[in-house]
């Protein structure tokens, strides 16, 4: 990795999800040389893809939501993502089951929300709009434009913090929809959005309501040929632009010389040198076991395992043999005891008592997706993270037992037990091991008010120049917009501190 002299500098990002592939791109399209290190043998992170017998699984995002933060990256590189990417709006968003048996299709459509919420409560329509008009003015000021602002200083949050406060931040999610809408179902509806980011609605800050103004604003998408389809389109342009890939390259530590980042080591104990590191590797895991123990600093590392983290999930994988009409691309089923499970998923121990389910069935956009006549389905369920006391080689066959049961007799999936001919799960083990997840958190910290913005891991790493993060664990924080945005801020701050000629010193200066 010695870069010639005259040559483009050379800068390292760790981690192939949508994270540390946005923020390859954008640094190769200015003009660093890239090398794009990733542990697994794939690209994709959290994205990644299962095929078997001709079913094809997406295995973490199975939608897109702000669909110009993917397109920016195209446009960066000089190119038009219509020309490699096919994505599609989907209609409606989901279908949301309650346990009476009723259910709730979200449409994302004035007309067809507000007859969708008059089915439940006339009263809550008026709540509706107004509900609206609020989370309008909170996307417009905390996602429009403080998400794309790095917080690296206190000073910088403390500017905003009183209109975040005027907004209603240091309220919760539900609290805010509590506010606006009467029947508790609805509340439902319009406060589950925090645990596609690893939120717990009770407490996340209502900054986070903004996710159903944002997917009534630009749509909820789907990515033809699977999710994993933007991984490989993705990939090939950052190729394009002239980036390296390495795959099956674990990183074991962060290299330092004369007090700033100078590469990475990778296991086996080959050194790769560089100007800067951008990390898309699980933030806390980086800071607590890869980095120098000298760097790791001990208030940021008390802070960091004292830190609440997100739940995690446990997913199962079905290929079946038949088809069910009554499902949608996105189904969600919601149960009765709708606090009291979200409080055993953050807070409890041992397994919860209820169960929430999302169910993606892309076949139902996508039949390419599993063979003719069958559907390839994805089934997530909330569930604690490993600081809970599960042991999961004994619960996850139990909680696999339960999940089938209750999509046969709740959602009437009809003989599904007998249907399935593939079959496969991932736990917050595999979270942990394959992933590197502290403490196998699905969405690395919890995003509260307290640990958003200038609380969460800072996109560029004070304490050792030249280390910058990218991804769920730092500002914004998770979800593929969340990812996004991190990579912009994160490599606007890379170019600010190295502009090509002064990291291009910085390598020339670096030994072999």
């Amino acid at each position: 990795m010695r870069r010639a002299r005259g040559a483009a500098p050379s800068l390292i990002v760790i981690g192939g999800g949508f994270g540390g592939l946005a923020a390859a791109i954008r640094l190769q399209a200015a003009g660093y040389q890239v090398t794009l290190v990733e542990a697994r043998e794939r690209l994709g992170g959290r994205a990644y893809q299962l095929k078997q017998d001709g079913f094809t699984f997406d295995m973490g995002p199975t939608l897109i939501t702000a669909p110009e933060l993917i397109e920016q990256l195209w446009q960066v590189a000089g190119r038009r993502m219509q020309d490699d990417l096919e994505i599609v709006p989907l209609s409606p968003f989901y279908r949301i089951y309650f346990e009476d048996g009723r259910h709730f299709d979200y449409w994302g459509t004035a007309e067809a929300d507000e007859a969708e919420i008059a089915r439940f409560d006339q009263a809550d329509v008026v709540g509706y709009r107004a509900f609206l008009r609020h989370t309008q003015a909170i996307y417009e000021r905390a996602f429009a434009d403080l998400a794309a602002r790095p917080f690296v200083n206190l000073p910088s949050f403390l500017r905003v913090l009183p209109e975040l406060v005027r907004s209603g931040a240091a309220s919760s999610v539900y609290r805010l929809a509590a506010r606006y809408f009467r029947h508790p179902y609805m509340r439902m509806v319009f406060s589950f959005h925090p645990l596609f980011i690893g939120g717990n609605p009770f407490r996340a800050s209502a900054i986070y309501s903004i996710i159903p103004y944002l997917e009534r604003l630009q749509g909820v998408h789907f990515a033809m040929g699977g999710m994993y389809s933007l991984v490989r389109a993705l990939e090939r342009l950052f190729h394009d632009l002239g980036g390296i890939v390495r795959c099956n390259s674990p990183v074991e530590q962060i290299l330092v010389e004369n007090g700033r980042t100078a590469g990475v080591r990778l296991a086996g104990g080959e050194q790769l040198r560089a100007a800067a590191v951008v990390a898309n590797s699980d933030v806390t895991t980086m800071l607590l076991k890869l980095l120098p123990a000298a760097y790791r600093g001990r208030i940021s590392t008390a802070r960091l395992r004292r830190a609440h983290y997100s739940m995690s999930c446990f997913l199962l994988y079905l290929g079946v043999r038949k088809q069910y009409s009554q499902l949608k691309h996105h189904t969600v089923f919601m149960p009765d005891h709708y606090r009291r499970l979200i409080a055993e998923i953050f807070d409890g121990r041992g397994m919860p008592q209820d169960l929430a389910v999302y169910l993606h069935a892309p076949t139902k956009t996508d039949p390419s997706l599993a063979p003719p006549g069958c559907e390839s389905l994805y089934v997530l369920a909330p569930v604690p993270n490993l600081g809970h006391g599960i042991d999961w080689q004994r619960e996850g066959p139990v909680l696999r037992q339960r999940i089938v049961r209750m999509l046969e007799e709740q959602l009437g999936l009809e003989g599904l037990e007998q249907h399935i001919v593939v079959e496969h799960r991932f736990t917050p083990l595999d979270f942990e091991s394959q992933l590197g997840s502290w403490m196998g958190a699905a969405f690395s910290l919890e995003p509260t008010l307290t640990q958003s913005a200038y609380f969460r891991v800072h996109n560029r790493y004070g304490a050792l120049p030249g280390l910058y993060f990218v991804g769920a664990g730092t500002h914004p924080g998770a979800g593929i917009p969340g990812v996004l945005l991190s990579a912009a801020v994160t490599t606007s701050l890379v170019m600010e501190d190295l502009p090509l000629a002064a990291a291009a010193r910085i390598a020339d200066a670096s030994p072999a």
